[in-house]
């Protein structure tokens, strides 16, 4: 069997889905590995390394895509690269198919097998596949780096002859696996760090990273059975409101990283907060792709207001995409293994498998 990665566009994605080290390990199994000219010469992986490998280059991206069994990019490529796809193909990727709705089910209605990587359970077995926990992991820690980068003022206490400067103030908005390096991040840089989220089981891993978890009163548990975050009551929102809006009046940075699967990033720091913020401030909006936590964020844009500086990428993991590739290729092969049955040399497409189950799209 042949599994083929072809280029992304890398003006939008620097990351691959495939590393000579894992090559290695597919070639392993059993699989012919194909990629195009130059596939990763732009993170450093060059051709002869994938070669030593056993990796075979095709120059023509349309005979890759038609031989191969298996493809493996990180998004859904274009239309003039997915219509080459036939029947009985296994396509897997972070497809978001919220978006793309429309393409994929052209694609399913040809009996092309898609499995979308960010509906992955969270069980233990999947643990080793989880891309959302891996990338976002990478991204939580940059996101501290890159607004540090701005911030015009020394992050940790420094007590020198001229006197004492103290400690930046950061503010987490969403424990989840971002909120949850940024926090471990921005504690080992020396600042003293707040952080929120609406479920529950986040305030003991808060603490337990050294941060200060902030209680909304009358606290809802808003956690979904897959360990996600789940829409706020009105209620909730504005108690929450009030709590943050007191808390960033004596905050220097505000990393937010609240996002509910499938769904528009909740608003959580409106226009009448931000003036609660002091001028020289900074907020790093993860979520400012899928229409950002923070009034006025856009992405791939630093927008200023009152002196506030408000942050967003569309892919802040084209700046580790070496990191990135590593960790995302790691757990494409994870997922492959499993979804590989090494006896018969076939996919086996076992709808018991909870894996299979809630990734593959139908």
């Amino acid at each position: 069997m042949i599994i083929g990665s072809v280029s992304e566009n890398k003006e939008l994605e620097k990351r691959v889905s495939i590393t000579p080290e894992i090559a290695k390990k597919y070639i392993n199994l059993g699989f012919e590995i194909q990629l195009s000219e130059n596939y990763g010469n732009h993170i450093g992986f060059g051709e002869e390394e994938f070669k030593e490998a056993g990796v075979k280059f095709v120059s023509d991206d349309k005979k890759l895509i038609q031989d191969c069994d298996i493809i493996i990019q990180m998004n859904l490529l274009d239309e003039d690269k997915t219509s080459l796809l036939r029947s009985n193909q296994t396509y897997i990727g972070v497809l978001n198919p919220y978006e793309n709705k429309n393409k994929i089910d052209q694609l399913v209605n040809k009996n092309v097998n898609m499995f979308s990587l960010e509906l992955l359970p969270r069980i233990t077995r999947a643990q080793s596949m989880d891309i959302l926990s891996s990338q976002a992991n990478l991204a939580g820690y940059k996101a501290v780096v890159e607004s540090f980068s701005v911030f015009e003022k020394a992050i940790p206490m420094m007590m020198t002859a001229a006197g004492t400067i103290p400690a930046a103030k950061i503010l987490i908005v969403g424990a989840g696996v971002a909120g949850l390096q940024a926090i471990a991040t921005a504690k080992r840089m020396g600042a003293i760090v707040f952080a929120t989220d609406v479920r529950a089981a986040s305030k003991e891993q808060v603490e337990s990273l050294g941060g200060k978890f902030l209680v909304v009163e009358g606290e809802e548990n808003l956690e979904t059975e897959g360990g996600y975050a789940k829409e706020a009551s009105n209620e909730f929102k504005m108690k929450q409101e009030e709590l943050l809006s007191e808390t960033l009046k004596k905050i220097d940075i505000v990393i937010c990283t609240a996002l509910i699967p499938g769904k528009k990033a909740p608003l959580i720091i409106t226009e009448k907060m931000l003036q609660n913020l002091r001028p020289g401030s900074i907020i790093y909006d993860l979520a400012a792709v899928q229409g950002g936590n923070v009034a006025f964020s856009e992405v791939d844009k630093i927008v200023e207001k009152n002196g506030v500086k408000i942050m967003g990428e569309s892919n802040i993991l084209n700046k580790l995409p070496v990191s990135s590739s590593n960790l995302y290729a790691k757990n494409v092969f994870n997922f492959v293994s499993n979804l590989y049955d090494k006896d018969n040399k076939k996919i086996n497409i076992n709808l018991e498998d909870e894996i299979i189950a809630k990734t593959i799209l139908k």
